[in-house]
């Protein structure tokens, strides 16, 4: 069994199995909740689900464009240019799950669809402009994978046999030079959300409940372990602020994340027939926004990919942690008072002073009626 994995060419080191292995497990569950919101959830009509993706589009080029007038008004590398584009969809949600407990449910669908979408996009930009070993023979055989889990949940199939063709479709992709988390997010947008007629959950359910686990705890622990491999000196951290290129991701991640997303959101629902979920406010939006210049994971890779072995890419980690934790906290700041104000409608909408199992507002409503 070990001679074959050299021969598949996944000899890789602990921390490339838990950022290829144990991500793409995350990334799976992420796209059965994508599925789920786009189905039967809030992203259910095209308006509303459009609005997000048009989000996560601006909110790639405005960071890149922020990075790059930072560093060419200094004459520094346009190499980086596509660190501050993406948003860490694990560490987001994170923080949006620790701040939220009155937040509209709809925010988080709206960060997920966001997040996803972004993160795919940067590794399509890993893999079109920092992958030169493209395997074009894989990925067709990816994609024939693929072909047949489909088929496999459209007859109805259950059990193990997912297995196979799973594990095929991530070895094609990793061995083809796309980011194996691809693999993830497809089959998990493959998997049925709705429930046939007899089925007590399906299948897509199912398997976010026996993967959650696994995907929210000990995915994030291997991955801050091993996978990051974040090495940062006094002198990195005191280069941050005078160098360019670290200058550049700083700002693309925390102005460009906010001003891209906000600006593209708020112009698309403006102009176009993107309509924002009513159950959002603007300044839910502005939260979100935020809280999208958490870059930790795939903005690392980018820097490593865009500056290898040098100085200056010890630089760019410490730009992506400080940027990263900044818009953790201002988004934290932000949310918190959005969720103080949604608490306290929740308590206004339930108060029953006379204890009669009706609440007041009701009663009021129904009085000015009459």
């Amino acid at each position: 069994m070990l001679a074959v994995i050299p021969a598949l060419g996944l000899d890789l080191s602990v921390g490339h199995w838990t950022s290829d292995g144990l991500l793409t497990v995350f990334f799976l569950v992420a796209g059965i909740e994508l599925k789920r919101e786009l189905v039967v959830g809030s992203l259910r009509t095209p308006a509303t689900a459009a609005l997000p993706v048009i989000a996560a589009a601006c909110g790639m080029a405005a960071p890149a464009a922020f990075y790059a007038v930072t560093v060419a008004a200094g004459g520094g590398s346009m190499d980086g240019w596509a660190v501050p584009m993406a948003t860490d969809i694990a560490f987001a949600l994170a923080v949006l799950a620790v701040i939220s407990t009155h937040l509209p449910t709809a925010l988080r669908a709206f960060l997920l669809t966001l997040a996803v979408v972004d993160d795919l996009g940067a590794i399509l930009i890993i893999a079109v402009f920092f992958t030169s070993d493209l395997n074009y023979w894989a990925r067709a055989g990816a994609f024939a994978g693929l072909l047949v889990f489909y088929l496999l949940q459209r007859l109805r199939v259950r059990g193990w046999w997912y297995l196979p063709p799973g594990a095929t479709v991530w070895t094609l992709m990793y061995n083809g030079g796309i980011h194996a988390t691809v693999a993830g997010v497809a089959m998990g947008l493959i998997l049925r959300t709705t429930r046939d007629k007899g089925e007590q959950e399906s299948p897509g359910a199912r398997t976010g409940y026996l993967l959650h686990p696994l995907s929210a705890g000990i995915r994030v622990l291997l991955f801050a372990l091993f996978a990051a491999g974040v090495s940062i000196s006094g002198n990195a951290l005191g280069q941050v602020f005078t160098t360019l290129e670290p200058l550049g991701v700083i700002v693309g991640l925390v102005a460009g994340k906010i001003l891209g997303i906000f600006a593209g959101t708020y112009l698309a629902a403006r102009f176009t027939r993107a309509q924002l979920n009513p159950d959002l406010a603007w300044a839910d939006v502005f939260g979100l926004a935020t809280l999208a210049g958490i870059g930790f994971t795939v903005a690392l890779l980018i820097g490593e990919l865009a500056f290898p072995g040098t100085a200056v890419g010890e630089h760019i980690k410490a730009a992506v942690l400080i940027a990263s934790l900044t818009a953790a906290l201002l988004a934290t700041f932000l949310l918190r008072r959005r969720n103080t104000v949604y608490r306290r409608l929740h308590e206004e909408e339930n108060l029953d002073q006379d204890a009669d199992g009706v609440p007041d507002i009701c009663q009021r409503t129904e009085g000015s009626s009459a």
